[in-house]
């Protein structure tokens, strides 16, 4: 059950806030003023923190500035509560770090929707900071390979082994965990190497993977390439959806770098074919064929012509 903890110095105010929020199924500790609240914020852990702004003894804003300073509690949502009349005072309370806000008088449905909206974000950057934790982990105790062995030298993405690696390893992946696989593969690409070299090739690499990037730059997606050109990228917690979505955008950033390629039989620019491939995590073995899948898949829709998109599940 998610704890709140509410300063609300108004009795009857604080009454039908902690009220609305017990019913929706949040624990509410509550107090009447910010500087009690914010000692007990210090003793022990809360998801939220609810704070009216103009309070005794220490206001909202005061609150809310010395909640952001200490490091601990850097990522916990604020909410304020104000009053439409005092709207230059929500102003100071977003630059001490405020989240959000409800105005009062308070509507229950409004009050638990942000609430939960605010409980939502913060899971899930938690989930991505814990993905990003076991990535720094596990390429810290990747043997003994030197770090500029492990990100290749034209696209400035992990090699792919990396991601293989990283997929087959002893990780904190769940048995039931939902993991996407998405693979992209420039369409031509050999035909367009052949025709105008190395150095031509190297550089086109080099601006898709700028975009790549841009796209993976969400923490918790692992991006890597091959000297092929493909890239793949491992997504956990990504359900099918959302990787197709992300394939759709993959696709479409290359095709509006508007990149030339006279070898294309599709466009007179570069394109690229994704697969997305989504299954449930059950061993390193099975995310490695996640990943087999993945490049299969884009090597057949690029081989029918390019400028596709595949989406399967495992």
């Amino acid at each position: 059950m998610p704890r709140i903890l509410l300063a609300e110095d108004d009795i009857d105010m604080r009454r039908f806030l902690v009220k609305a929020l017990q019913n929706a199924g949040f624990e509410v500790i509550s107090y009447d003023n910010g500087l009690a609240a914010y000692q007990r914020l210090r003793e022990e852990p809360f998801e939220l923190l609810l704070t009216d702004i103009v309070m005794p003894e220490m206001d909202g804003i005061e609150a809310c500035a010395r909640i952001r300073n200490d490091a601990r509690y850097a990522d916990i949502p604020i909410i304020m509560v104000t009053s439409l009349d005092d709207m230059d005072s929500l102003s100071n309370a977003f630059v001490a770090g405020a989240t959000d806000y409800v105005t009062k008088p308070v509507n229950r449905i409004e009050l638990v929707a942000r609430v939960r909206s605010a409980l939502k974000i913060k899971s899930e950057l938690e989930r991505r900071q814990s993905r990003e934790r076991e990535l720094l982990s596990f390429l810290s105790t990747w043997g003994d390979r030197r770090a500029m062995l492990w990100i290749d030298e034209a696209t400035g993405l992990f090699v792919g082994e990396v991601a293989e690696a990283y997929l087959t390893s002893a990780s904190k992946f769940q048995n039931t965990e939902i993991i996407s696989i998405l693979a992209l593969a420039l369409d031509r690409f050999d035909a367009f190497r052949s025709a105008y070299g190395e150095d031509a090739s190297q550089s086109v690499l080099a601006e898709v993977a700028h975009a790549v990037r841009g796209i993976a730059a969400t923490v918790g997606i692992v991006a890597a390439s091959y000297r092929n050109g493909l890239i793949v990228l491992v997504a956990p917690e990504v359900d099918e959806d959302s990787a197709c979505r992300l394939g759709e955008k993959l696709r479409d950033t290359v095709a509006k770098l508007k990149l030339r390629n006279p070898e294309s039989i599709v466009a007179d620019h570069l394109t690229a074919s994704v697969s997305t491939v989504t299954g449930a995590a059950s061993g390193g073995p099975s995310r490695a064929h996640l990943l087999t899948q993945a490049i299969s898949a884009v090597q057949q829709a690029a081989a029918a012509g390019g400028n596709r998109l595949l989406a399967m599940t495992a």
